[in-house]
């Protein structure tokens, strides 16, 4: 009896529910997916620098999956109690034939347990057959070979997903327990005959909730959009706590106001079956403040996690490609002893210790950078100082300039492919990437004003930055570079010296090992110059500032990165997208279930069929689209403050991770919107005809 109620209840809820069990299934196929990632990966990759990329890709994922995991527990267990309560009559029948509630408890027990192991046991085949997929996303990042692809299975990901799923179901079970114990018969009889009462709040107070709400919401907007010298992660908190607050007195005015508006205009609320879809809206949104607000919360996060990783993915490895032209950097910035420059130019630095990487390149350039100790960035600003502080406040304006010779800067234009520049022997130049940077410096540059380099008076050749950079990089880093004739820093101390070159090799592998033997023999040079100043100044203090970097290097970094940022952000925004698009399902199921005598009542009274069902499209399209036009509005203003952190990458590929989230956003909840209407339809029809 205890099996064949349980088994009972399950298939003639997969009726009316489906969109729960389904969305248990795909919870079970991404969780698996995501987390078998590292032994998909080591099917394709054989570069041991890429699977040391793999594992902690693998720590990352493990480690956002607990929090994914509490996701995915707050919408199983909602949605389980939520489904409970449309089972009232059910469990006061059972009461009223004598059924104890520890055995309505043993029965929810058995149901759980079913639905548990019937999700694993189709969740799991799908993303296992799903990460087979993921293989060639992630031969895709690391640049591998997919011939050395095999078909796998992640034990250590079934073990880990099965565990979290257990842990969700027995927490579902401990719910379910409980809300048995408080069960009352009068109150489960009597549950049927209450009615979602629509509430029409005051609409004077919901006009001034929703005036403050928009001005709170107006000013976080500003503050984070457009952020001046003020602005500190604290206050960024407080900003996002505002906009938290906001959106849930935005959802408590509208949904007071909702119904008042559309009733004051006549022509529309009374067209058409408008009267009985509004206040169905109006009824379901007045019992779902709360739940609005987090869903759009979550969508908004969806938003923004989706198309920052997909842009910063993009950037970082368009980046890769333009801002490493060379394959070696070697930079000597000094050493020192005590307050003494012992050393600082790669001559000494190379000639004393016998060693010449550049034996081992194809091409090499030398250049050097000087510091003028009366020209810092404040002084370039001069009178646009207050002004260029009050827009970028992040900028350390007091710092000294760099300058560079044209001849030197010319050479390493040649060496990346780039064009050079042409220089009177009175004339400067600014050579900056660095977007907000690069605003700044145009405003001066506009009026070509004069500049004293190390004495010399110098005019503007441009009227606004130079696009470049000498140094290799993953991002648009160069807050600017003066460069001026030679004959301006003849003589003068150098305060960096600098090897850059390339070596030709196309090889993966060969690569990465050649430049880790240059980068070694200088790093071990350091060695030499520690023991050599310690013999010769017995307990001096040495600091060496040295700084050695290769291509591979930095594409190994910047594929680790957008690996990590690319999965995070699908595994959230998958997540996310999955509970929202379920919670707003189960209530408009449930609601279609609770309104099926009024459904009855209306085509008693003569309405279409064809009409019932555009009032269920209007219905569940209100439902759906308001979180979600308040999530785009918020995306918006995250957006652009993202884009601050996002310009150091570059933001070319913005638009395109912007439809690429959109693509994914139709797919996944105009999905379930699509199923949530037929399946309302089906619950309306069949429980009529």
């Amino acid at each position: 009896m205890l099996f064949k109620i349980p088994l009972r209840n399950i298939r003639r809820s997969l009726r009316d529910y489906a969109i729960y069990f389904f969305t248990l299934i795909i919870g079970v196929s991404v969780f698996y997916v995501f987390n078998a990632v590292g032994g998909q990966a080591a099917t394709v990759i054989v570069d041991e620098s890429s699977r040391d990329i793999v594992k902690l890709l693998s720590t990352v994922l493990s480690g956002t999956s607990v929090f994914v995991a509490f996701v995915l527990a707050f919408l199983i267990i909602y949605a389980s109690r939520f489904l409970m309560k449309r089972r009232n009559n059910e469990f006061a029948l059972y009461m009223m034939l004598g059924m104890s509630k520890r055995k309505i408890s043993a029965i929810l027990l058995i149901e759980t347990m079913m639905i548990g192991i019937g999700s694993l046991a189709v969740g799991l085949p799908v993303g296992i057959g799903v990460s087979q997929l993921m293989s060639a996303v992630v031969a895709n990042l690391f640049e591998a070979d997919m011939t050395n692809y095999k078909f796998t299975v992640s034990t250590d990901a079934i073990l880990m997903t099965i565990l979290y799923f257990a842990v969700m179901y027995l927490a579902v079970m401990i719910f379910n327990s409980a809300a048995v114990t408080r069960m009352k018969l009068i109150d489960l009889i009597q549950s049927g005959q209450k009615s979602e009462k629509v509430r029409l709040r005051n609409p004077v107070l919901c006009v001034i909730v929703f005036a403050l709400a928009a001005v709170m919401l107006g000013y976080a907007y500003a503050k984070v959009g457009w952020p001046d010298d003020t602005f500190t992660p604290e206050r960024l908190m407080i900003y996002i706590c505002m906009g938290c607050v906001s959106t849930f007195l935005i959802f408590w005015s509208v949904s007071g106001l909702i119904l008042r508006i559309l009733m004051s205009i006549k022509r529309l609320y009374h067209k058409g079956l408008n009267t009985f879809t509004f206040r169905q809206v109006s009824s379901r949104v007045n019992t779902m403040v709360f739940s609005m607000t987090v869903i759009c919360l979550m969508l908004f996060l969806t938003i923004c996690a989706l198309t920052s990783s997909f842009s910063l993915r993009n950037a970082m490895n368009s980046n890769a490609k333009e801002l490493c032209p060379a394959d070696v950097e070697v930079t000597l910035e000094y050493i020192c002893v005590g307050d003494d420059v012992y050393c600082n130019d790669l001559d000494t630095f190379f000639g004393e210790a016998g060693i010449d990487p550049t034996k081992e390149l194809k091409e090499s350039v030398r250049y050097r950078q000087y510091k003028d100790e009366s020209l810092t960035m404040e002084s370039f600003f001069g009178d646009r100082y207050e002004e260029a502080k009050s827009r970028n406040n992040r900028i350390f304006y007091s710092r000294l300039e760099d300058v560079m010779a044209i001849s030197e800067y010319n050479a390493v234009m040649k060496l990346f492919g780039r064009a050079p520049l042409a220089l009177d022997n009175d004339e400067y130049a600014v050579v900056c990437n660095f977007s907000q940077m690069v605003g700044l410096r145009d405003e001066v540059l506009a009026d070509k004003p004069d500049l004293t380099v190390f004495g010399r008076k110098l005019r503007s050749r441009y009227d606004k930055c130079v696009d470049g950079f000498v140094s290799l990089a993953v991002d648009y880093e160069n807050i600017g570079i003066i460069v001026v004739p030679d004959s301006v820093v003849a003589g003068r101390a150098t305060h960096s010296d600098t090897l850059v070159g390339t070596h030709g090799i196309t090889d993966k592998v060969e690569r990465a090992k050649l430049e880790r033997k240059i980068i070694g023999e200088v790093s071990d040079t350091i060695d030499f110059w520690t023991h050599k100043i310690a013999s010769e100044r017995e307990g001096a203090t040495v600091q060496t500032y040295l700084w050695t970097v290769g291509k591979s290097e930095i594409l190994t970094a910047t594929v680790s990165m957008s690996a990590i940022i690319t999965f995070l952000g699908l595994y959230i925004g998958l997540v996310f997208l999955i509970a929202c698009g379920a919670l707003l399902a189960l209530k408009e199921l449930s609601g279609a279930v609770d309104s099926i005598t009024r459904y009855e009542m209306l085509r008693k009274i003569g309405a279409e069929e064809s009409d019932i069902t555009f009032s269920l499209f209007k219905q569940t399209g209100i439902f759906f689209l308001m979180p979600l036009l308040l999530a785009i509005v918020h995306s918006f203003f995250g957006m652009k403050f993202a884009t601050y952190v996002l310009e150091a990458f570059g933001t070319s590929g913005l638009w395109k991770s912007i439809f690429v989230t959109s693509a994914v956003l139709l797919l996944i909840y105009g999905g379930y919107f699509l199923i949530t209407l037929v399946s309302s339809r089906r619950i309306v029809r069949d429980k009529v005809y």
